[in-house]
């Protein structure tokens, strides 16, 4: 009994993934304190009859003595053990399906009643125990975005960084997020061409971007890459504005036409306004003709118009034409870094110039005020450079590049503001600011955060706050940084369907496939949809390709470009949700075949929250067996084994349901000759006749579902694995998200305003030992 997790007894993480809805907060505060007394009364029998044959001293199957149970006095701490228990009796996995004894319904709802006011007692007994701190160095998607918002440089400097390393299925654990020498030197080295771009000691050129001619529209007359204003009398196409600024749209033309014809006139439009024009000086000529503009950051329409074209175009001696259109700026070559310190140095020079240049820009990257000792050295460091050089920049440079190569800035350490305090108590302002960042933008506090944090406001703003946070653009870091990460899709990047087998997939296809999950997700979180729609959402984010490849060529809009990805309503059929996204049936498939195996072992840990244990090394793979018929009998006999029947037989009814997938997603009806059977049973009785049944039964069971993202969104948020003291946090975000319809949002906020993401240890918490082992 209770073999399937007591196996491995992890301290973090691993307990709360099973907590059943019984278990809840809510309902643990209004039930009446329990005693050891009551411990003796209501479990003790319920374990002597039915789990002590195999978990007592002698045997501890799983590692797990419940023999040693006397009383209630380390309930909080062991009670991933006992939620672990009531899961397991509930769902029918316990007592094994071979005992003829089994608990009746009655005995089962006395079980978690017991438990339940056990853990209530526990729960009001304990004080707040927000985990420990663990100094965590920037990942390479942090140090992107931080840089970003710091230097205002959006590019990927961390490309050549070493891969970060998970735990707990994230790259933003502290524990192991190592530092290398080889981090050391990239630190060093890209700290200087950051430094170098965002603060360059002589101006800039003007640079720009172009669009070719012949690319523009409406299609016509071209020679080689000559185009020409034939059969119409105007070009249009699109082009970008990098930030808010002043531009010069310029384009060389060349005109011909007989003695006597009027010189070309030209007129500049963007959105469809006149901006400029430029009457050529002669005939036969080729002649530069600019507009200025001022845009705002982003895609604009271009248009080129011939003004005093001849009445027919076609044939016409007279004509018009040219090879690029160039957009120029803007033309303040500052960089923005440089734009955004004018106002801040004003008048001043010198050293009171350094000073506040280093206040400014040291307070920003170490996402805390500057102490006095950190502003006299970084502004020695600009005045030296600038003393050798003769530029001021120069001197702002020197002093960037060493600021990025502190580990100040490298690392994110939190302050004790309230180093004696015996009990848990807030973090501090700046502290928090900088939770509350790099979980939702995995990037650097903004201005607002850092104004609230300076008026110590922010705790009391800290809701509000987190909503705005989510409606920002660059809350799509989620996507990026958890969801992909959560779902482990990253794992399709390495996948090789067999080509001979899978002659559809392709790249293209495979980058198809991520970006539609990416989509999904994003909606998810930018709609504030209910969690649950990640099971069945009916609708998905195709592009041409993807669209062709999945049948669904007639929800593809016409006119779209092959690469836009345009949002479709699914048809009715079992597809549906991230489940039947062709990027996680492929993640979890072998090269050769599908593998109900992985699919449900995915679906048992990333949704549910219910991981199996490790198969036991001595168990032999599939292919490694002399057994005989389909894929289904051949799972079958496998499971046949007792080493392998109590895992297997949760893990192969939900993979099965998807067999009517092949190994890159498509939809099939045959596998090796016969039909498919996709029905399954699972443990506690329930059955489903495929895919579309499986997900009803996986929404009736949402609070597990619920309560799995709300684990995985606090181990991510707070950068650490998860104990036996982030039981209530895990209790309440779940009660909160539930009675809010599951949003996501919910699901953020209650991580952020929870007692582990707010506070922080006590001396008498950590002088009592109670840091976990790490994983």
């Amino acid at each position: 009994m209770f073999k399937r997790r007591m196996q491995l007894p992890t301290p973090r993480a691993a307990w709360l993934s099973p907590i059943i809805a019984m278990l809840g907060v809510a309902a643990c505060a209004s039930l009446p304190v329990a005693s050891a007394q009551d411990f003796q009364k209501d479990i003790v029998p319920f374990l002597n009859k039915y789990c002590t044959d195999c978990h007592d001293a002698e045997q501890a199957k799983g590692h797990l003595n419940l023999e040693g149970f006397k009383d209630d006095s380390r309930f909080f701490k062991d009670q991933r053990i006992w939620r672990e228990v009531v899961s397991q009796v509930v769902s029918g996995e316990m007592p094994p399906v071979k005992k003829k004894v089994r608990p009746t319904p009655a005995e089962i709802e006395h079980l978690q009643t017991s438990v339940h006011k056990l853990l209530a007692g526990a729960i009001a007994k304990a004080k707040p125990d927000p985990g420990d701190v663990t100094i965590r160095r920037l990942n390479r998607l942090e140090f992107n975005n931080t840089i970003r918002d710091l230097c205002f440089l959006d590019e990927n400097f961390s490309a050549d960084f070493p891969a970060d390393d998970t735990g707990y299925g994230f790259d933003n654990i502290g524990d192991v997020l190592t530092f290398s020498p080889v981090h050391l030197e990239r630190f060093l080295s890209v700290g200087e061409q950051i430094a170098a771009k965002a603060m360059p000691s002589a101006p800039n050129e003007l640079d720009g971007t172009g669009l070719a001619m012949i690319e523009m529209l409406p299609k016509g007359r071209r020679e080689q890459q000559q185009r020409f204003f034939d059969p119409a009398p105007y070009l249009t196409g699109p082009m970008e504005a990098p930030r808010d600024g002043d531009y010069i749209i310029s384009v060389s033309l060349r005109s011909t036409g007989s003695p006597g014809d009027p010189t070309a006139k030209v007129a500049f439009l963007v959105d469809g306004v006149e901006v400029g024009n430029y009457q050529f000086k002669a005939i036969k000529k080729s002649e530069v003709a600019e507009a200025k503009v001022t845009l705002k950051k982003g895609k604009h329409e271009f248009t080129l118009k011939w003004l005093n074209p001849p009445a027919k175009i076609p044939g016409n001696a007279r004509t018009l034409s040219g090879l690029r259109l160039r957009l120029l700026g803007p033309t303040d070559t500052r960089t923005e870094l440089q734009r955004r310190l004018a106002p801040v140095i004003a008048d001043k020079t010198g050293e009171p110039r350094a000073k506040i240049v280093a206040n400014w820009f040291v307070s920003r990257a170490f996402r805390r005020p500057a102490t006095g000792a950190e502003l006299a050295r970084y502004a020695k460091v600009f005045l030296d450079a600038e003393q050798a050089s003769g530029k001021w920049e120069a001197g702002a440079q020197a002093m960037i590049a060493v600021v990025l190569a502190s580990p100040k800035f490298i690392f994110r350490a939190e302050q004790d503001e309230k180093p004696t305090e015996r009990d848990a108590h807030p973090i501090g302002e700046f502290a928090l600011a900088s939770r509350l960042s790099y979980f939702l933008w995995g990037s650097m506090p903004d201005d607002e955060l850092f104004q609230l944090a300076y008026a110590g406001k922010l705790s009391a703003n800290l809701e509000a706050q987190a909503r705005r946070l989510l409606k920002d653009p660059r809350a799509q870091y989620l996507t990026q940084g958890f969801g992909l990460q959560w779902l482990q899709l990253r794992q399709l990047t390495t996948v090789s369907p067999d080509p001979s087998l899978y002659p559809k997939f392709s790249e293209g296809v495979r980058t198809s496939m991520m970006k539609e999950t990416e989509l999904f997700f994003a909606e998810v979180v930018r709609e504030d949809r209910d969690v649950l729609d990640f099971l069945d959402g009916d609708f998905t984010y195709v592009d041409r390709q993807l669209a062709a490849f999945y049948g669904l060529n007639a929800e593809f809009p016409r006119g779209r470009d092959r690469g836009e990805f345009v949002r479709v309503k699914l048809p009715k059929g079992e597809r549906g949700g991230i489940l039947t996204h062709a990027s996680i049936l492929t993640a979890t498939s072998n090269p050769t075949r599908t593998s109900p195996v992985k699919r449900g072992k995915w679906i048992l840990e990333q949704i549910l929250g219910t991981p199996p244990p490790p198969a036991p090394p001595s168990v032999p793979t599939l292919e490694g067996q002399q057994l005989k018929g389909n894929l289904r009998q051949r799972m079958e006999q496998h499971r046949s084994d007792p080493a392998c029947s109590s895992c297997h037989s949760r893990m192969d009814a939900i993979g099965f349901a998807f067999e009517k997938f092949d190994g890159v997603g498509l939809p099939r009806t045959m596998d090796e000759g016969q039909p498919i059977d996709p029905a399954g049973k699972l443990s506690d009785g329930r059955t489903f006749a495929g895919v579309g049944e499986l997900k009803q039964v996986l929404r009736k069971d949402g609070e597990k579902v619920v309560r799995n993202l709300s684990t995985k969104l606090l181990t991510y948020g707070l950068g650490r694995g998860l104990d036996y003291y982030d039981g209530p946090a895990i209790d309440k975000i779940t009660e909160s998200a539930m009675k809010s319809g599951n949003r996501f949002s919910s699901l953020v906020l209650g991580v952020v305003m929870s007692d582990p993401f707010r506070l922080r240890r006590g001396t008498s918490q950590i002088e009592s030992g109670s840091n976990p082992a790490k994983k």
